[in-house]
């Protein structure tokens, strides 16, 4: 599962369609701000009245639930990544009357505060009764309004950790691609804002409209798996040069049956010693990080060769295709046969 909602899905039609305001800050993401555009607008992917399988979804007269506008800190010219730039035409007043806010991700927000203004904007808007969904690292514009603390969040698997430092009383969870917190809701990059737009849809509407604007944009309607298979690498990067040596060489072994003893003799200190001064350095202890670098080089042989699962899971040292699939699940919250199908060339 991607989240863990119980949030009941409304699908009682409104008099009035739903509005949607997408907040556009310094440096947008042209994708992050294009999806809840795309997704909850009537451009040439929406979903026509006569193809609704689920009619609750459409309003009395078969209008469409939604509108959506893009607004800024003020009117006028947006500055986007890539060299990018959006005219809006309103600004943070605009937010006194959404339903929903969708704040996209942006190159901005990681590095420097927002606005107080876009703060108490959003906490306005928020005890006013509307909706947040925050976008990849639109998330650090809604952490900072505290909205968080307390509640499960997730964002760009890149941009994780430093959330997780920043905003303490938030639980980070890099894992999934989308978390539902009943009114406040976040996603992690790129394509996933498709999957949460969706949910939301499923949530105000029911499946039926959810799956036909899935269609249109040909998305899947539900993805099952979180963003862990898109992270290059399962073991972290070395924080210094402890061990170095002693993980180079289990790099090297990972076919053979590799014990706690074994790497702390490589390393020629005790066990205790060893794996105290692992953890310190990598965040894991010494047998996770062996598991999850075994995960990755069954993920290079997934991507890189024409193996079976057995066959992968004894070169990496995980014995058995049923041991290989386990820990696939727990750590990429995907199959090797669905990764092999996504990701090999």
């Amino acid at each position: 599962m991607t989240d863990d909602s119980r949030t009941p899905l409304r699908r009682t039609p409104r008099s009035q369609p739903h509005r949607i305001l997408v907040l556009a800050l310094g440096g947008v993401s042209a994708i992050d701000l294009g999806v809840p555009v795309q997704v909850f607008g009537r451009g040439s992917n929406a979903v026509s009245p006569r193809d609704v399988v689920h009619p609750s979804g459409i309003l009395p007269g078969g209008t469409w639930p939604y509108t959506v506008e893009v607004c800024g800190s003020v009117p006028g010219l947006v500055a986007g990544a890539d060299g990018l730039s959006y005219s809006v035409d309103v600004g943070l007043e605009a937010l006194e009357s959404a339903d929903t806010i969708v704040i996209p991700g942006a190159a901005s927000v990681v590095d420097d505060e927002p606005a107080a203004a876009v703060v108490g904007a959003l906490l306005s808007a928020f005890e006013r009764g509307a909706r947040i969904a925050a976008i990849s690292t639109g998330t650090f514009v809604l952490a900072r309004t505290g909205l968080l603390a307390g509640r499960r969040a997730t964002t760009h698997w890149s941009t994780a950790k430093e959330l997780a430092r920043r905003y303490p009383s938030i639980n980070v969870d890099e894992n999934v691609l989308f978390i539902d917190e009943g009114s406040l809701l976040t996603s992690a990059g790129a394509a996933s804002a498709i999957d949460l737009c969706l949910h939301l849809i499923r949530r105000d509407h029911g499946v039926g409209l959810s799956n036909q604007v899935a269609r249109r944009l040909v998305a899947a309607a539900y993805r099952s798996a979180g963003q862990a298979q898109y992270v290059p690498r399962s073991v972290p990067d070395p924080l210094g040069e402890v061990f170095a040596d002693t993980r180079e060489w289990a790099l090297q072994h990972l076919g053979e049956s590799l014990t706690l003893t074994d790497l702390a003799a490589n390393a020629g200190v005790s066990v205790r010693t060893f794996s105290r001064r692992f953890v310190d350095d990598t965040g894991y202890t010494p047998m996770q990080w062996v598991l999850r670098a075994r995960v990755d080089l069954a993920r290079e042989l997934l991507e890189n060769s024409d193996l079976g699962i057995e066959q992968i899971a004894d070169q990496v040292g995980l014995g058995t295709g049923a041991n290989l699939r386990m820990h696939f699940q727990r750590i990429l919250s995907t199959s090797p046969n669905e990764y092999r199908h996504t990701f090999s060339g």
